[in-house]
């Protein structure tokens, strides 16, 4: 085994380590954007009721896929500790970076025993994407991942480096037990159960891992015993029918169908791993990360080809193992010159991700103190709903327009009339958001307004200055030009 020069790997340990404290920094402030509402709402409604919390976003009584394991965890220790839920998510962000550091650390080391490629591999998986900036739930570059660490899918993919370090030494140790592989059932349950979709980007490396050993009969029995024992899991989960999932209608696909836009331009510095993934296969085409990123281009591309654009969230799949591939052969290669030529591009091409991605470091510097060329590729969070709170109480209904009002108001405890986010288990959605367009219409009637703020119970109306109407009161005035109204009494109770 090859030893990496000692300035090597500390240089390259020195690195990621400064990557990650950027990240712990990014944690402390917690910049709000894209579903920080949705999982601050979730945590809200469980600390209330850990049995029945009902829709996380609306009043209404019904499941939610958001109710995970984690959360459920999150929401204990919301109740308590009596912690706010925005430091509880600080928490779980904590826990979820944590996971997902050390999950790769021994990945990685399940592939090589180099000591320079776990932090090289770390380095790869946030700085090798693209040149055109890209953020998305279960998307793992630096500015996405700061955007959404304290999301369940860190939390998912973490668990998932750990299942697939673990399934692999079990693959290759045929004598592991019974005990270990229905654990590692009920682990990819768990990762189903707290994001589906990076459970689809575990399971496809799950079985990569599998195939890739082509282990003996023994070991697919027991496979089978841990399988078993995860769909029990799924089946038994309480808070939400996991199978039903299946069921879902085309509303997800065009919410996802950017994904599949500029795939150059977010995408082509990882190509570079898939070079390293050709030299790889040519040498053993039995290769993990081989068959791992196969499986996820065949995903990907059926997703694309069949607008199934929600598969596109298997995109990982195929970015994982060609990020760690290009991290383990600047480690392998053969003779010295080519690791260091393997070690040349890999810079250069870390040098050109981070460059794209140092916007990032606005999240903790403020944008005043950062030099011009950085400060240009920062973007500022979403402003918050703080100033709501003296008035709005929890369970209060509000009526806000669609879009990031209705993603952001629940976090503190309220409801919207519409929910934010697209929801398979509430059947009167389409219905709600009509109600919400209607009533912010131009040409909507005073009477048809109080009659949908009496249907749904609304006590507040968060619209822009000017807002007028039979029954509301400005109460207060906020960021950007909003204004929080309060119903009078007589409308809300009137009957009808």
């Amino acid at each position: 085994m090859r030893v990496a020069p000692r300035p090597a790997v500390v240089a390259a340990q020195a690195a990621a380590a400064l990557v990650v404290l950027l990240l712990l920094l990014v944690v402390v402030r917690l910049p709000w954007a894209g579903d920080l509402g949705m999982h601050a709402a979730t945590v809200q409604r469980l600390r209330h009721d850990l049995v029945d919390p009902g829709n996380p976003l609306v009043d209404a009584d019904t499941p939610s896929p958001y109710y995970s394991p984690w959360m459920l965890v999150l929401g204990c220790v919301a109740r308590v500790s009596g912690l706010s839920v925005f430091v509880v998510l600080r928490l779980g962000a904590l826990t979820g970076l944590g996971l997902l550091v050390t999950g790769v650390w021994r990945y990685v080391r399940t592939l090589t025993g180099h000591r320079a490629a776990p932090p090289l591999a770390v380095l790869s998986l946030l700085f090798l994407w693209g040149t055109v900036l890209f953020n998305w739930s279960g998307f793992y570059g630096l500015n996405s991942l700061a955007l959404t660490v304290s999301y369940p899918s860190v939390f998912a993919l973490g668990l998932a480096f750990h299942l697939w370090a673990w399934l692999r030494r079990a693959v290759e140790r045929s004598r592991a037990g019974w005990g270990v592989w229905l654990g590692l059932g009920a682990l990819w349950a768990v990762i189903l159960l707290c994001h589906q979709f990076s459970g689809v980007v575990a399971s496809l490396g799950a079985v990569a891992a599998v195939v890739a050993a082509r282990p003996g009969r023994e070991v697919w029995l027991r496979l089978g015993g841990g399988l078993a024992v995860g769909f029990g899991v799924l089946a038994l989960w309480p808070y939400y029918d996991f199978f039903a999932l299946f069921g879902e209608g085309g509303g997800l696909e065009a919410v996802h169908r950017p994904l599949y836009d500029d795939l150059v331009g977010r995408y082509w510095l990882g190509l570079l791993g898939v070079v390293a993934l050709g030299v790889r296969g040519w040498r053993d085409r039995w290769d993990p990360l081989v068959v791992f990123f196969v499986l996820g281009v065949v995903v990907v591309t059926a997703g694309g080809v069949s607008g199934h654009y929600s598969w596109g969230r298997a995109l990982p799949a195929a970015l994982i193992p060609a990020q760690l591939a290009v991290a383990v052969e600047v480690c392998e290669a053969g003779r010295r010159g080519v690791r260091v030529g393997w070690a040349c591009v890999l810079g250069a091409a870390l040098a050109l991700g981070a460059w794209t991605q140092v916007g990032a470091v606005g999240y903790v510097v403020k944008r005043a103190d950062l030099p011009q060329a950085v400060a240009e590729k920062y973007r500022r969070p979403w402003a918050g709903y703080y100033w709501l709170t003296p008035w709005v109480r929890y369970g209060d209904v509000v009526m806000a327009r669609e879009g990031r009002p209705a993603r952001q108001i629940p976090a503190y405890g309220a409801y919207t009339v519409a929910p934010g986010y697209p929801d398979f288990f509430l059947p009167d959605e389409g219905r709600r958001a009509g109600a919400v367009r209607r009533y912010f219409a131009a040409g909507t009637t005073e009477e048809e307004r109080g009659e949908i703020l009496r249907e749904y119970g609304v006590r507040w109306v968060v619209a822009g200055v000017g807002m007028r109407g039979v029954g509301l009161r400005e109460v207060a005035r906020g960021p950007e030009g909003q204004v929080l109204y309060a119903v009078v009494r007589q409308v809300v109770l009137r009957d009808g």
